[in-house]
């Protein structure tokens, strides 16, 4: 399981948390790659009952057609709007005013303005977003996990404070699919992760989701890895890559770090084409798996404490 939950993060929730009742509207950046992997599980707790507006950033990486269903399951929240955006095109960015002015209406802040807080976890692209959004650069920007280390209040449109905070995850990343999923899209530093089992975790996804990106990408006869268990086929894909693309110690013996490293970048930076990491149906079988696995290991727990107990006391008499 792959968790990185630095000191800095927990001082920036309880910074959020102190400022939070002087908002009006959340927004919450996710990566429109992976939406639930990358929704921060606190930020439900911290804002409340205060309107939200979800927006999928870089939906120009994602699967189309995934990002529509995650659309739909997130604008069936109450209370929650969902938009699907990219910097990189503005004309995406526009309609974030109209879901503001809607989100804001009804509440009496004609004289002060409206407060906007902008979450998102780390390297979601928050900080781009913000500076392209806004029209010039107002924040720190940077292609790796945790550039934003302070809040920072910035005017916008229509009498409004956009407040900007730090991206930060949560102790426990469950289930745990979703951290492999969060390291594969750079969320993550990499000191928190193998990159071998992050590589056989991608093989494994892209084998199951995205084999016609795999045979483009790297030219391979899938069809030879049919024979096999499933088990055994992430690592024959991966031996695959490796002769096809240099990443062999010598005739016959794997880079594995090597190969592993060259997918996951790959897939990263959305040269095996647009790929959305998870769909709705799929995390909510994982979140429910992990509630049972938490469950047993509370049981099994309980079961310990409790023959623990009895032999003190037994041991008393």
């Amino acid at each position: 399981m792959i968790n990185w939950f630095p000191g800095h993060m927990h001082k920036a929730r309880k910074e959020i948390a102190e400022v939070m009742p002087r908002m009006d509207v959340v927004i919450e950046i996710l990566d429109a790659r992976l939406p639930f992997s990358s929704e921060n599980p606190l930020t439900a707790g911290l804002r409340g009952e205060k309107p939200c507006i979800k927006l999928l950033n870089k939906v120009d990486l994602a699967d189309p057609q995934r990002t529509q269903a995650w659309l739909d399951y997130f604008n069936n929240q109450a209370g929650v709007q969902a938009l699907a955006i990219s910097e990189k095109n503005s004309s995406t960015l526009a309609p974030i005013y109209q879901r503001i002015d809607k989100a804001l209406a009804g509440k009496d802040i004609v004289i002060r303005g409206g407060r906007v807080m902008i979450m998102g976890i780390p390297n979601v692209g928050k900080s781009t977003l913000i500076n392209a959004w806004v029209g010039k650069k107002m924040t720190k920007t940077g292609n790796e996990a945790g550039v934003t280390r302070s809040q920072q209040n910035i005017k916008i449109a229509n009498n409004m404070t956009l407040t900007d905070t730090p991206g930060f995850l949560w102790p426990k990343l469950t289930p745990p699919e979703a951290g492999f999923r969060l390291a594969i899209s750079g969320a993550i530093k990499e000191t928190a992760y193998d990159y071998i089992d992050l590589g056989l975790f991608t093989a494994q996804f892209l084998l199951q989701d995205y084999p016609e990106a795999l045979t483009e990408r790297y030219g391979i006869d899938l069809t030879a890895l049919a024979d096999l268990a499933i088990e055994e086929q992430d690592e024959a894909l991966l031996t695959h890559i490796a002769q096809k693309r240099g990443c062999m110690l010598r005739p016959g013996s794997v880079d594995w770090d090597k190969v592993c490293r060259l997918v996951v970048n790959e897939v990263r930076d959305g040269k095996l084409g647009a790929l959305t990491y998870e769909s709705p149906e799929q995390c909510q079988i994982e979140v429910a798996r992990a509630q049972q696995a938490d469950a047993e290991k509370a049981r099994l727990k309980a079961e310990k404490d409790a023959e623990r107990k009895a032999r003190t006391r037994k041991n008393r008499r």
